[in-house]
């Protein structure tokens, strides 16, 4: 009866142990899917803030969504400066300026009109990808939205907000560690996912995460 009780004890100890190690390994799983996927959305919306500001330079205004946004990028072309050849330390003595050393064909200074998207993110990049969530397992489009809202000075400021919920983009993954992870969020009043500006302050345009 001693062994059988202490064959039970030991197995208890087993299954205890077990059940603890799939614990922390669910937990530095969850961490470790979180970080990875984490990563490559703000690439995603870094690059996002980058084409909305160069949009908002040229127009004056955020775009309303991607269809807008991808439409600038492909289409509108910007200007792009070339520059060879600087001026020498004995040629800024001597007073000379930039304009006259290009005049008199010492350097070069010449402006291109190259498409927004090539500028700004090379010829390669896919601008249709630009709205999709990048994350595999997941088929989700990031939100957009626009807003004017006065600042303390009294101005009113244009402003945009782009993001997506953990709720979207961690929804395959550990649901109790999710719940957590927005129960923390929320109750630190702080946005319960990713997000690049808002359209409730004035940020700067500012990621979440930074």
């Amino acid at each position: 009866m001693k062994i059988g009780l202490n064959i039970l004890l030991g197995a208890a100890t087993l299954l205890l142990a077990y059940m603890c190690f799939r614990s922390i390994m669910g937990t530095e799983e969850f961490k470790w899917e979180c970080e990875n996927r984490d990563s490559a959305i703000q690439a995603r919306l870094i690059d996002i803030r980058k084409a909305q500001i160069e949009y908002k330079n040229l127009y004056g205004v955020h775009a309303a969504n991607f269809e807008e946004l991808g439409k600038f990028l492909k289409e509108t072309k910007l200007p792009f400066l070339i520059k060879e050849g600087m001026l020498t330390d004995e040629q800024l003595e001597k007073g000379m300026t930039e304009v006259e050393a290009v005049k008199r064909g010492l350097i070069r200074r010449d402006t291109l009109w190259v498409l927004a998207k090539d500028t700004l993110f090379g010829p390669n990049y896919n601008v249709d990808s630009m709205a999709i969530v990048p994350v595999e397992s997941i088929n989700a489009r990031f939100t957009m939205d626009t807003a004017t809202i006065p600042s303390s000075s009294g101005y009113t400021v244009k402003v945009f907000e782009c993001g997506v919920k953990y709720d979207v983009y961690l929804r395959d993954l550990n649901r109790q560690l999710l719940i957590n992870l927005k129960d923390e969020k929320i109750k630190m009043g702080k946005y319960d996912g990713l997000r690049v500006g808002s359209v409730k302050e004035i940020n700067n345009n500012a990621g979440n995460w930074e």
